[in-house]
């Protein structure tokens, strides 16, 4: 720490007192960040016709197989006329099929089929080799303050559900 009870960042810059040019860099880091971490699964959902809230309903099908459509509705933070408008297309294309709830009949549990499971894996490995560079180059220190930035910029309830989800990977 330095003598005026600042943290030094690259460049000498202050990471406890922010300016409001610091924080518009960070906020620009954020969209080109954000930019290059959605190029090449764009590329990829575009050659099938889908867009970003296909993928989202597919990763997180993935991670929940078996989720009902109320809870990706709560995930995904969507209406329910825009997620069915995304699961029919993906069910249609065969990526996703809904089984009858077997203890609530009226609910759909949701699973990814070969083809689905297939897109979902080559989405995430283009996103990891890129996180996994990312985080090579800069370091664990730095993985671990992301983190801490990513999840207080959460508001507090999907913060709960992020850990929630979080959980089920470790």
């Amino acid at each position: 720490m330095a003598e005026n009870g600042r943290v030094g960042g690259p460049g000498g810059e202050s990471l406890l007192f922010l300016t409001d040019a610091q924080l518009r860099k960070g906020i620009e880091a954020m969209f080109f960040a954000y930019r290059g971490f959605t190029a090449d699964p764009d590329r990829i959902l575009a050659e099938h016709g889908y867009g970003r809230a296909h993928h989202r309903a597919i990763h997180f099908i993935h991670r929940e197989p078996g989720s009902t459509v109320n809870n990706l509705l709560t995930i995904l933070g969507v209406t329910k006329q825009s997620l069915n408008r995304v699961l029919r297309t993906l069910m249609a294309d065969g990526l996703v099929e809904a089984r009858v709830g077997r203890r609530d009949r009226r609910e759909r549990h949701l699973y990814l089929t070969e083809a689905g499971a297939a897109l979902e894996r080559e989405l995430a490995e283009v996103q990891g080799r890129r996180m996994r560079a990312a985080y090579r180059a800069a370091g664990p220190e730095a993985v671990a303050g992301f983190r801490a930035v990513l999840e207080q910029m959460m508001d507090p309830e999907l913060r709960r559900l992020f850990r929630r989800i979080e959980e089920d990977i470790e």
